[in-house]
């Protein structure tokens, strides 16, 4: 459940949602703007919120249902036939301990000495039902071709404590660097990074020549 605040209008909170929630920028990505702060659970806060993100950044807000839970990401490859990677897990250390929601905000993603003081990592998400992890690929999948992604694309989730996972978002381009969850997971399955690569190149010079050949 979301609602999205425009600039230069006045916040006020759909009934439909309810607190806490989670604001963020409309437009930005990299989890730009996002700390702890971003978590409200008052119309003042939220009000505060979305001021911040109107001025200092620039842009629309979104604020969004939160959800307390696991950090999932699902990551699939291809263009029609689609390989969907082993479910990946961020986990947050001890960020949790210290009174803080456990959210990936900018000093997470970016920050190496913090992510080494508190203990953040990333790995294969264990102890997960086969059936959640097998919903958790499925769903990717059916996100993947209804937004009509291609070549290789991430799907966010969080999991609730009661198995219900909660679709986040789709990069459709995610980091791809040799240490980052995609390409971790992609090793994980058998694919090594050369390979991870070539197979990207393939399937999007596979595209341009379909694309050619329609035109």
């Amino acid at each position: 459940a979301f609602a999205v605040f425009p600039m230069r209008r006045k916040v006020n909170r759909p009934s439909r949602l309810a607190l806490p929630l989670i604001v963020k920028s409309l437009n930005e990505d990299g989890s730009f703007g996002i700390s702890q702060a971003s978590i409200v659970d008052t119309d003042e806060k939220l009000a505060e919120r979305v001021a911040f993100v109107h001025e200092r950044l620039g842009t629309a807000a979104i604020a969004e249902q939160y959800i307390e839970g696991r950090e999932l990401y699902v990551a699939v490859l291809g263009n029609n036939r689609l390989r969907v990677l082993p479910v990946w897990e961020l986990k947050f250390g001890s960020m949790g301990g210290q009174g803080a929601r456990q959210i990936a905000t900018e000093k997470v993603k970016h920050d190496p000495d913090y992510q080494e003081r508190v203990g953040i990592v990333d790995g294969p998400a264990k102890d997960l039902a086969p059936e959640v992890s097998a919903r958790l690929q499925r769903t990717a999948k059916r996100i993947y071709r209804t937004l009509k992604l291609d070549g290789y694309a991430r799907i966010d989730f969080r999991l609730s404590a009661d198995g219900t996972p909660y679709f986040i978002e789709a990069n459709p381009n995610p980091e791809i660097a040799k240490s980052q969850e995609f390409a971790t997971a992609a090793r994980h399955d058998g694919l090594d990074y050369p390979d991870l690569l070539h197979r990207i190149l393939a399937l999007g010079i596979s595209r341009a020549k379909a694309g050619a050949s329609v035109g």
